[in-house]
C-alpha cells in the first residue's frame, strides 16, 4: 500500500473527526447536555490522531522528510480544516509500505 496515500486518507479522516468534535459533539454536550457525544467523537478523533502521528513518523523514516515539513504537517493536524491542505506540503514521492 502507498504510505503517502494512506497518510493523506487518515489525515482527511482525522480532519473530519476534529470538525465533528468541535462543531457537533461539543455543542451537543454544552447546549443539549449530551456528554456522550464528546466521548464518542473524542475517542474516534483520538485514534485517528494517533494513527496520523504514527504515519507521519513512518513517512519521515521512509522519505527523510525535512523537520520543517514534519512540523508543518503536524501543525496542520491541530488547526481546524488544516488537514485538507496536507497534500500541498507533502512531497509528491510515493512510498510503498
Amino acid at each position: 500500500m502507498d504510505l503517502r496515500k494512506l497518510f493523506l486518507n487518515i489525515g482527511h479522516a482525522e480532519g473530519v473527526s476534529y470538525l465533528l468534535l468541535l462543531l457537533v459533539a461539543m455543542p451537543l454536550k454544552y447546549f443539549m447536555g449530551l456528554p456522550e457525544a464528546v466521548k464518542l467523537a473524542g475517542t474516534i478523533h483520538g485514534v485517528l490522531f494517533v494513527a496520523f502521528v504514527v504515519l507521519l513518523a513512518g513517512l519521515h523514516t521512509k522519505q527523510k522528510l525535512k523537520i520543517t515539513t514534519m512540523v508543518t504537517l503536524f501543525l496542520l493536524s491541530i488547526v481546524p480544516f488544516g488537514t485538507f491542505f496536507l497534500e500541498r506540503y507533502l512531497p509528491k514521492t510515493s512510498v510503498q509500505n
